[in-house]
């Protein structure tokens, strides 16, 4: 590259990095809404709503560190089309980030992909290129950077490292702040459940960085290879689906991963998820996401394990996204009969336990 061409990237690369920098300094922070679970004395449950973002889903944080690491590489340039794997929100999210750029932006998603997550992308300037086979989107994406000179963004190998896990307004720092006040201002869980692992990292090392005792829970998926790797450490394991919660669980171990951090895990079935999904909504006022479902499967059991125990304290889980994305699949009756789920029985044991007592379904956990 010639020294004008390199002077001439810089200078796009450091407007860029103001712009998405203007567009931060825009943005208010993440409410922080407590949930009463009578059933369990001593606990007191928050949610940290990540719909509130301009693009409505915890991985508006990641797009937007994902972005800057790459500016910050060198690795986009004026024009190049921007690429990335995703299950949607993601995608959602870069597409709004690329819009700003005004860089072309693909999405390689699954075939399944909610309509409503295609329409998204759709509004923020992107394109959906859809594959069967869930395992192929790394691949295919990878193709697509090389055929078009774009580059492929990787959130599953770099999110753990694009975002500044120490502060600069993470996730876990917001949490910790917006907990200064409360009757137990030190949390005793933080759940999150996985996707690239990005999240469950931050929270992991900021604990540890500032000698919190707060442990993590990772809260996996049905259809998902997370919680059997931090069992076994063997990173070879492939499934050949992709999971039945959209934006959590992997059919293979990403390199964002870091089981390290992680205290304990457990894996929720899809169907409780489910249920969890529409009990929390309704107790909201509004629709959630299913992994908002899966993260309140796990805040509760680890409640339930505290109360056992005789300890209080606080647990804060992630509401990752707002509902209106998944109206054709979570929230439609005919949807969820042809996929065979009656939700209303589990439905009704999320209930009991958060609001009686009573114990949850059988779960496979490590490390509680």
């Amino acid at each position: 590259m010639s020294n004008s061409s390199s002077i001439g990237s810089r200078a796009w690369a450091r407007e860029a990095i103001r712009i998405i920098e203007a567009d931060f300094q825009r943005s208010a922070d993440t409410h922080l809404i407590p949930l009463s679970v009578p059933g369990l004395p001593g606990i007191e449950l928050y949610f940290k709503d990540e719909s509130s973002h301009p693009t409505g889903s915890l991985k508006h944080r990641l797009a937007r560190s994902l972005f800057l690491y790459a500016l910050c590489n060198g690795w986009l340039k004026p024009g190049a089309p921007v690429i990335e794997a995703s299950s949607g929100s993601t995608a959602i999210s870069e597409a709004y980030f690329a819009r700003l750029l005004g860089l072309p932006f693909i999405a390689v998603m699954p075939a399944t992909t909610s309509k409503e997550k295609i329409a998204q992308i759709e509004f923020y300037g992107g394109q959906s290129h859809l594959v069967k086979d869930p395992t192929q989107i790394y691949a295919e994406s990878e193709r697509l950077a090389r055929e078009s000179g774009g580059h492929f963004m990787d959130q599953f190998t770099y999110a753990e490292r694009a975002t500044d896990w120490r502060a600069n307004n993470n996730i876990a720092e917001s949490i910790f702040q917006q907990m200064r006040f409360e009757h137990f201002p030190e949390p005793s869980w933080l759940v999150s459940s996985p996707g690239t692992g990005g999240t469950l990292a931050t929270l992991g090392r900021y604990v540890r960085y500032r000698r919190h005792d707060t442990r993590i829970l990772c809260a996996d998926a049905e259809r998902s290879v997370f919680f059997d790797y931090y069992r076994t450490g063997d990173a070879s394991l492939r499934l050949d689906c992709g999971s039945g919660i959209e934006g959590i669980g992997r059919p293979r171990v990403e390199a964002s991963f870091l089981p390290a951090v992680i205290d304990a895990m457990c894996k929720v079935p899809d169907a409780l998820s489910l249920a969890a999904m529409h009990y929390l909504a309704r107790r909201l006022d509004r629709h959630v996401g299913g992994s908002s479902g899966t993260n309140l499967i796990g805040a509760l059991l680890v409640a339930q394990r505290m109360v056992a125990a005789g300890e209080r304290g606080s647990i804060v889980a992630v509401l990752c996204d707002g509902g209106e994305r998944y109206a054709t699949r979570y929230y439609n009756p005919e949807w969820l009969r042809a996929q065979g789920y009656q939700l209303d029985p589990l439905i009704e044991r999320v209930a009991a336990c958060a609001e009686r007592g009573e114990a949850l379904p059988d779960l496979p956990t490590a490390g509680i």
